[in-house]
């Protein structure tokens, strides 16, 4: 019954960085780059390179703009990411739940 469920699970969200940002945005609602990259502790490259794959799939908006002059940077779920995100933790959900019926 587990065969079904691991194949099916988005693999954009393996990547514990990519995993780490979609949490993030699911508790806080939006985030800007420089809170992202510090509550995840990833580089200014390395962050990047992660909303870039998570911007171009649909599941995250990002916005530029310049406050006092300063580049800001903002991110926020897209509904098909929430929705996207939801039901890959329902899927994690279901095998957490398969897992402790075997071991009973």
């Amino acid at each position: 019954m587990i065969d079904g469920l691991i194949p099916n699970l988005n693999e954009l969200f393996q990547a514990k960085a990519r995993l780490g940002i979609m949490t993030v945005l699911t508790a806080m609602g939006d985030s800007d780059f420089f809170t992202l990259k510090h509550q995840l502790g990833l580089t200014d490259g390395n962050l990047s390179v992660h909303l870039r794959v998570l911007e171009e799939a649909g599941y995250i908006q990002i916005e530029k703009k310049f406050v006092k002059r300063k580049p800001k940077t903002s991110c926020r779920l897209t509904s098909a990411g929430r929705e996207a995100f939801r039901q890959y933790l329902q899927q994690l959900e279901q095998i957490i739940q398969l897992t402790r019926q075997e071991e009973k």
